[in-house]
């Protein structure tokens, strides 16, 4: 083909001609790729800008906000992570890089993302409320353990048990600890001890392992049976660097299933100091009564009181001679002052009283019906009256 034949493009057109071919590429619109970020820009409108590589080879990445904000963790230079999304060209730069939907970190993948997640949830409903944690009894005299019965984790629960408090009884209730089917056997054991109430303390655990190997103890069931156990719960998964769902919502969290049993029980030699340093300062603080209370009794006895106790009765009789002479002059005076009061009133009244008007001279006039006269005009000419004397009474007629 001749040169002035051959078909120009423009560089706009190749890479969407390139795109075109990529995007049509059905294992390419839906890929994982393992890498470890660098270059990351975490970008004010809320998109990811990193570059994923590896020994051999980089690839560029973003991850736009709608997706970002889904993440559990933030992603850092150095993270190695498991990247889900499409490979596609950016046009204007002529490059292909992966539009990533997904993320999550390599190692603990989907695992570690449903632990937070669940994490989260749990958190949200107040399963992991310090206010819903109940107290350990200070001296447990039974312990119910929730755990393999063959693992080196319940030997040396026993073992610790002997050596610091040997009168705990430690109930066993044997269980898986790992697989699909030790969730619902944990459960059935906190279940147990709960209906029985063979015991005060429930600690359940397992030694230490993978994240997979505890996953049981992160189970949802599993979580809201200790949250709704009525007997206090340990939680003892691992090493001390590990943590489930079951620490989290447990009464109390051990590092280790020994460590539970140190947290759980008394020290018998530390009880026994504690006791003779509680005697010690109850018989000081008893021998200090003892002397106080004697120092009284040699007070008090030599009070007159108790040495001649007739004398308390003699002064009595002199003050009640004393009151009954009060109140005899009271009573005295009250009847003087009501007899003089009743002696005016008595005087007072005698002045009202209308005979003693007339005994002064004076008389009453009468109509025929009995009405007093105030007036002449009030007898008709002829009519009939009466006239009231000191002494007796006049009838007479009205003649003018």
């Amino acid at each position: 083909m001749a040169q002035n034949e051959r078909r120009v493009v423009t560089v706009t057109q190749l890479n969407n001609f390139i795109k075109d071919i990529i995007d049509n590429v059905p294992p390419l619109g839906d890929i994982s790729v393992k890498g470890e970020i660098s270059n990351v820009t975490l970008h004010r409108t809320g998109h990811i800008y990193m570059t994923l590589k590896d020994e051999g080879a980089l690839l560029k990445a973003v991850m736009f906000r709608g997706d970002a904000d889904k993440l559990t963790f933030k992603p850092k230079t150095g993270d190695k992570v498991v990247v889900t999304g499409r490979i596609s060209v950016f046009v204007r730069d002529g490059v292909y890089q992966m539009y990533a939907s997904s993320m999550e970190l390599d190692g603990i993948g989907s695992l570690y993302i449903a632990f937070e997640r669940l994490k989260a949830r749990l958190a949200e409903e107040g399963l992991f409320a310090e206010s819903h944690k109940k107290k350990l009894p200070a001296v447990p005299w039974s312990i119910g353990v929730v755990t393999a019965p063959t693992g080196a984790a319940v030997r040396d629960m026993i073992n610790i048990s002997g050596r610091r408090f040997p009168g705990c009884k430690i109930v066993l209730y044997p269980s898986l600890v790992q697989g699909p089917d030790a969730a619902p056997n944990i459960i059935k054991g906190i279940e147990y001890f709960n209906r029985t109430r063979s015991v005060e303390l429930i600690i359940i655990g397992r030694g230490g392992g993978s994240m997979e190997d505890l996953w049981a103890f992160n189970d949802e069931n599993l979580a809201r049976a200790i949250y709704s156990s009525e007997l206090p719960v340990i939680s003892a998964v691992g090493h001390e660097t590990d943590f489930t769902i079951a620490d989290f919502v447990a009464d109390l969290r051990a590092p280790t299933p020994s460590a539970a049993m140190e947290l759980a029980l008394p020290d018998t030699g530390e009880l026994l100091r504690k006791f003779q340093n509680v005697r010690a300062r109850l018989t000081t603080q008893l021998g200090r009564r003892l002397e106080s209370e004697r120092k009284l009794l040699s007070l008090l006895s030599g009070r007159r009181v108790l040495t001649d106790p007739e004398t308390v009765y003699q002064d009595k009789i002199l003050e009640t001679a004393r009151l009954s002479d009060s109140l005899e002059k009271s009573a005295t005076d009250i009847v003087s002052a009501r007899r003089t009061g009743l002696s005016a009133a008595k005087a007072l009244l005698a002045s009202y009283d209308p005979l003693g008007v007339l005994k002064r001279g004076y008389s009453v006039a009468y109509d025929k019906d009995g009405n007093i006269l105030k007036s002449a005009e009030d007898v008709p000419v002829g009519e009939r009256f009466r006239v009231k004397l000191a002494k007796g009474a006049v009838n007479g007629v009205r003649t003018e």
